[in-house]
């Protein structure tokens, strides 16, 4: 049992790591506040004041805010989407015993350690390119006109591209959870005749609520930030510009620093908001 002189040690020890955490959180958020009430241009005269909340106004007021924020959460709903539903049926598959189990699950994973401009140049150059990619000679083998995929299929290219991408991870959350189900349960539901969809259905995947939950949550806090694949191949355009996408953009245009840090502003409230819905919704399941 812990004493109060050890608990005090521990404490005193963990002092340095907790107090350089909030610094690294804190210093970056308190000078983005600050940035977003004044006019700051480097490359034009630096500080030129404050400006209250005129960088808020002219930010939201943009024609191109709403659509952003729109196009951010559908590209988050599809590759949620896309990678759980795709994540279970693979985890399932890899949990069975099979010739080279252990390759396959690395190749499986693998992509997961990709970076994102890598991964978007492979798909851009490599799969998508309307002349020489692989779709494009797989739709030319059965007679049809190839896609030109990011700009007619922009937004599903890109949803694509990240799933792929993301993929793995929720393969490999989701097959730990599996292989942590009692095999008894399914055994005996097996004995009483029970059919493999009837098993999947009333066994597997309520076991995996917390699993999709954790990926949910996770996943959910990095696709909020998705820049790097956007910037590779369709630079905002063709309606893939995200919040984030469309805060560099706005920074990178005006140079200046403070629209930019409110809409970094408006970032992390949009991303407080999803993270409040979804721990509403589906973090019962972490209590369960």
């Amino acid at each position: 049992m812990a004493t109060q002189q050890s608990r005090s040690a521990a404490r005193i020890m963990m002092a340095p790591a907790v107090i350089l955490l909030l610094g690294w959180m804190l210093v970056p958020l308190i000078m983005t506040l600050t940035f977003s009430f004044k006019k700051y241009l480097p490359l034009r005269g630096g500080d030129l004041g404050w400006v209250g909340f005129d960088n808020y106004v002219r930010f939201v007021t943009s024609s191109a805010f709403w659509p952003s924020v729109l196009t951010t959460l559908i590209i988050v709903g599809g590759v949620l989407i896309i990678t759980i539903v795709l994540g279970v049926l693979l985890a399932v598959l890899l949990n069975q015993p099979m010739w080279g189990q252990g390759i396959v699950r690395i190749l499986v994973i693998a992509p997961f350690f990709v970076m994102p401009t890598v991964t978007a140049l492979v798909w851009k150059n490599m799969f998508m390119d309307p002349v020489n990619g692989l779709l494009a000679h797989i739709w030319k083998f059965f007679g049809a006109e190839p896609m030109v995929w990011l700009t007619e299929a922009s937004l599903q290219s890109i949803i694509l591209i990240v799933s792929w991408q993301w993929l793995p991870f929720a393969t490999l959350i989701l097959l730990t959870a599996i292989q942590s189900l009692d095999s008894e349960q399914l055994e005996a539901s097996e004995m009483d005749g029970a059919s493999p969809l009837a098993r999947f259905g009333y066994i597997i995947l309520p076991h995996l609520g917390r699993a999709i939950t954790i990926v949910l949550l996770i996943q959910t806090i990095f696709l909020l930030s998705i820049f790097a694949e956007i910037y590779v191949t369709t630079q905002g355009a063709f309606g893939t510009k995200t919040l984030t996408y469309l805060i560099f953009q706005r920074v990178l245009e005006s140079q200046n620093v403070g629209l930019g840090s409110a809409g970094g502003v408006y970032a992390i409230i949009l991303a407080n908001i999803v993270a409040i819905f979804l721990m509403r919704i589906v973090g019962k399941n972490l209590d369960a």
